[in-house]
């Protein structure tokens, strides 16, 4: 059977439709917050980990790419599929179900003597935080009040930005004096932590009786997987046609897959948001944002160790600035997002990401730290102006029905964005130098990244109208 019927309901005066009253909504944001920095922590701290895995497991250090590559992988499979199922049986309940699959999954990660228990108890961390990314911007939407959803969102870009800006520090400061277990056990207690107090704090939103598509959530996971591993084939070593009948593939079994969506009354990649013009541009803008910031990301270690010969230690220093300066402005435009337009905040933002990402392409040759480190914040502020605005848009823009689907859309434009980010820097560095790095490469690669984000703030401007909640 290729549909399964299922639906939720709650008791009489259960639902808030306002958001919740303001001491519920500390303790929801608080055990929403816990979650999501967990999640994102553990898709960062593994890079660092990497050599001390594949020493103690015995693995080739491609080998071990899988640690990370297998979340990842479960990420992107999941999220749209979850997000849909959401949508029937209830954000809190995903949610829930997300951090119970994350918090068991770290345990798993935690005790592993073999690379491939290891790897499997990655894909279900993955599996786990898709459920909790999907369905986030619905939690935030029943959590707070219509009047405060650019400050809620702006709230989650400050954990969002903090917590990848930590992570290699943390994973740093665990391993100088513990076993690479110990980034996963971590975990543990504050999972169990939000578990206890999911209960009580999250609200409880009514699921809507449509079909959730088996075949559509196949389809899904055959078209995006294929798509990820032909993006990064390109520039790798894969002959040509290897990577051309990937992609190929996977634009086929994508046109199957909106097909299947058009017959659908309640589709399960929600394509009818695209009807919804305020919501195709703020995703596509997203796209482009990401892409952009995926270019930014991994062309400056490049730029920091190779170009300027700096220790891979101050490299990591100073990629740190990016990220704290995206969560302050995150929070910032969030509060702003409630009382200005979104298009203009959106639009700013990219401007100035575009600037720094500039200014960082043609800074001088042999730059100071502080030269460095104030284009590396100007370009993350602008990150972060343009983030909670767009978010703010994508969010509001689809019905509340509908949360789940869209912020399955959402997470999806991140991760591809990324995706073709460091595709295009592998495209770049092999045309440039075969494949090798040279300073030519690294400032072709982040003026290309300063286009990107200067489309972002292009398709932004496009949106005429500003978006008001269902």
């Amino acid at each position: 059977m290729a549909e399964v019927t299922i639906a939720e309901t709650f008791p009489e005066g259960s639902v808030h439709t306002d958001g919740l009253p303001a001491g519920q909504r500390r303790w929801a944001m608080l055990t929403y917050s816990i979650g999501l920095a967990m999640s994102v922590l553990d898709g960062n701290i593994a890079n660092t980990a990497l050599p001390s895995i594949a020493n103690q497991l015995h693995a080739s250090p491609a080998a071990s790419l899988w640690v990370v590559n297998a979340f990842v992988l479960a990420v992107v499979i999941c999220v749209v599929p979850i997000s849909s199922l959401a949508d029937i049986i209830g954000y809190k309940r995903v949610y829930q179900a997300g951090l119970a699959i994350f918090t068991v999954a770290s345990m798993g990660c935690s005790l592993p003597h073999s690379l491939e228990t290891l790897v499997l108890a990655r894909v279900l961390q993955g599996i786990g935080a898709s459920c909790m990314w999907g369905v986030s911007a619905a939690v935030v939407r029943y959590t707070y009040p219509r009047a405060l959803l650019g400050r809620a969102v702006g709230l989650s870009g400050i954990v969002v930005f903090t917590s990848a800006a930590a992570g290699p520090s943390i994973a740093s400061a665990i391993l100088a004096v513990a076993s690479w277990h110990w980034l996963f056990a971590i975990n543990i207690p504050f999972g169990l932590l939000a578990l206890s107090l999911s209960g009580r704090a999250l609200a409880r939103a009514e699921g809507t009786r449509h079909r959730w598509d088996l075949w559509s959530a196949v389809l899904n996971a055959a078209a995006v997987t294929l798509l990820i591993t032909g993006i990064d084939s390109i520039g790798g070593s894969e002959r040509g046609i290897v990577v051309a009948g990937e992609l190929a593939a996977a634009f086929l079994l994508g046109w199957l897959l909106v097909r299947r969506q058009l017959a659908l009354e309640t589709p399960m990649l929600a394509i009818d948001l695209f009807e919804r013009p305020i919501f195709a541009l703020a995703t596509v803008a997203a796209l482009c944002a990401f892409v952009g910031q995926g270019l930014a990301f991994v062309v400056l270690p490049f730029y920091f160790i190779s170009g300027l010969g700096l220790s891979q230690v101050r490299a990591g220093l100073l990629l740190t600035p990016w990220p704290i300066a995206a969560g302050v402005m995150s929070h910032i435009a969030g509060r702003m997002a409630d009382r200005h337009s979104l298009r203009f905040l959106g639009t700013t933002g990219m401007a100035l990401m575009s600037a720094g990402v500039l200014l960082l392409a043609f800074a001088p040759a042999h730059p100071t730290t502080f030269q460095i480190v104030w284009r590396a914040a100007l370009g993350g502020a602008g990150f972060g102006f343009f983030g909670a605005p767009n978010n703010r848009a994508m969010v509001a823009s689809a019905p509340r029905e509908r949360s789940g689907g869209a912020g399955g859309i959402g997470t999806m434009s991140r991760l591809l964005g990324q995706s073709m980010g460091i595709a295009a820097v592998a495209v770049i560095f092999s045309m440039t130098a075969h494949g090798g790095v040279t300073l030519h490469g690294i400032k072709l690669a982040l003026v290309c990244g300063a286009c990107f984000t200067a489309l972002a703030g292009v398709v932004t401007s496009f949106r005429l109208s500003e978006v008001h909640l269902d």
